[in-house]
């Protein structure tokens, strides 16, 4: 399961936070409206748990942006809003 970002919106940094069932290949990547990737904040194997992941867009343009969790054969995707 993904959480909504914290706080959202937000102006240069935001927590994404994220729970895993059991134990498996995770992305989360942030990508902007065009669907371009913004940033890439894990790629790696987790095991079962809670994690949290600090988002810095400091270096980003104000906008609308998309933190998209994959984890096995599961996909979700949370609306996050930058403003500077």
């Amino acid at each position: 399961m993904l959480h909504p970002a914290y706080p959202n919106p937000f102006n240069s940094s935001t927590i994404i936070s994220f729970e895993l069932q059991s134990a498996s290949f995770v992305e989360l990547v942030v990508y902007d409206v065009m669907g371009r990737e913004a940033a890439r904040l894990i790629d790696e194997f987790k095991t079962a748990g809670t994690y949290e992941v600090t988002f810095d867009g400091s270096e980003l343009a104000s906008g609308v942006y998309f933190a998209r969790l994959n984890a096995g054969e599961f996909m979700q995707t949370r609306k996050m809003l930058l403003l500077k």
